[in-house]
Parts: C-alpha cells; sequence; structure tokens
C-alpha cells in the first residue's frame, strides 16, 4: 500500500519534509499510515494487529483479544460496526514474546538488538536507554501517553465525539488511564465452548438460521491462541454469493 502521492506533495510543499517535530506526528502519519490502511481494510472482513497492553499503558492497558474495530470500516460499510479487530498478544507480556522467538529461532530485525525495541518511520524512531519503556522512542519528543499513530486512535479517550460521514459519530466510554472502553466479544452469551464431537455435530448441520464461527484454540501454545477458523460454517448469506 502507498500513500496519496497529491496528499504527500502537499503537506511536504505546505510544511516541509519533518513538520511533525513542530506541530505533532498526527498529520504525517494520517496520510502516509492511516488512509492507506483504511483503503486497504475495506476489502476485509477482519484484520489482525499486535497489539500488547503492556506496550503502551497510556493507550492499550484496555485493549480486548477480539473487538469489533471502533475506528475502521470493511467491505460490509460502516465505522464502528463491520470489521473485527483481532489482538491476540493482548494478554502476552514482551518478554514472553522474546522468549518464544529466541526458542523458535524466530529472524527478527537486526535494528532490535540496536536498541529498537519498538520500530517505526526513521525520523520517528530512535533507540531506548536501558530501563525507559519500549516505546519511549517513539516520537519521544511527545507526550509519552499518547503515542499512537492512528492505526490504533480506538484505544485513545476521545474528549469530543468526532464527526463520521454520516454526522452521528460517537466517543467510546473511556477508562481514566485514557484507554477506550471496546469490549470483547469473546464475553459475550453468544459465546459457547464446544467439545469436538459438538463442533461435528454443528459442520452437519445443515439447516442453520444463525452464523456461526468455530474458533478452535491449542491449550498448549499460548501463542496459538487460534489456529483454525472454521470458514464453511457461515449462515444462508454464504448462499447467496457472500463469504
Amino acid at each position: 500500500m502507498f500513500p496519496d502521492a497529491v496528499e504527500v506533495q502537499g503537506l511536504v510543499r505546505s510544511k516541509g519534509l519533518f513538520s511533525f517535530y513542530e506541530d505533532g506526528h498526527q498529520e504525517c502519519c494520517r496520510v502516509r499510515k492511516v488512509r492507506p490502511l483504511r483503503r486497504a481494510l475495506k476489502g476485509l472482513r477482519a484484520w489482525i494487529t499486535g497489539q500488547r497492553k503492556d506496550q503502551s499503558p497510556g493507550t492499550r492497558a484496555e485493549i480486548p483479544v477480539v473487538q469489533v474495530d471502533p475506528s475502521f470500516e470493511g467491505m460490509d460499510g460502516g465505522v464502528g460496526s463491520s470489521l473485527i479487530k483481532w489482538n491476540p498478544l493482548a494478554n502476552v507480556e514482551g518478554r514472553d514474546v522474546w522468549n518464544f522467538l529466541r526458542t523458535m529461532n524466530v529472524p527478527i530485525n537486526s535494528l532490535h538488538s540496536q536498541g529498537y525495541i519498538s520500530i517505526g518511520c526513521e525520523p520517528c524512531t530512535r533507540p531506548v536507554l536501558p530501563g525507559q519503556h519500549e516505546r519511549e522512542g517513539r516520537w519521544w519528543w511527545e507526550d509519552a501517553k499518547a503515542k499512537e499513530c492512528g492505526l490504533h486512535k480506538g484505544n485513545i479517550k476521545q474528549e469530543v465525539a468526532p464527526q463520521n460521514a454520516n454526522g452521528n459519530g460517537a466517543a467510546a466510554p473511556a477508562h481514566s488511564n485514557g484507554a477506550a472502553t471496546v469490549a470483547d466479544i469473546f464475553n459475550s452469551q453468544n459465546v459457547v465452548n464446544l467439545s469436538r464431537t459438538g463442533i461435528e455435530n454443528l459442520a452437519r448441520l445443515k439447516d442453520r438460521r444463525e452464523p456461526w464461527m468455530v474458533v478452535l484454540y491449542a491449550p498448549w501454545c499460548r501463542f496459538c491462541q487460534v489456529l483454525i477458523l472454521w470458514q464453511n460454517i457461515y449462515s444462508s448469506a454464504v448462499k447467496k454469493g457472500k463469504s
């Protein structure tokens, strides 16, 4: 994905290459990151992120494992109602991620060994010092409690409800720590536990009046919370050509 060339040219010509040092990173991130992602997500029904609660106490302390994305819209349209956002590492701590990477000998970005624990754009990222939080190196000249580029702006408390295209934008309720309260859709009466036999019986049903999504967990691996999404179990919408 690429940013819109006209928007980038307009920003650079009016403010120069490094205006974010003066008036904040939001405008640059919006043009170069958020809007390209918005275009990509409009063709999807779900997306996966690597957010963790311990990454940024000011903005990510309350992120759920699975949620309806409050900021972006999916292929079915509608901001805050049409796109599932899955944060499988939400409750995993950073040290456990690194233990897993080392144990499994996973290739990593060489910048990590140079102190770049959280890697962003080159002019907005620097190595952190010993004892500093991992995201201190991102936009280091700004408030430590607002270190989000906009891809996860739903995490940040909104003091004033923004107006969306329909003019009915409503801010999500937030905790005092500034993190938006978004319901985890796994904490719902619509979610039930099924045994293997129950899943097999469900798959055999030909007359399903409601859509189902079966999620298989691997309890032996905390990093593989979900292995398979049974995409062949849907509502009658599948028969109408919708996936």
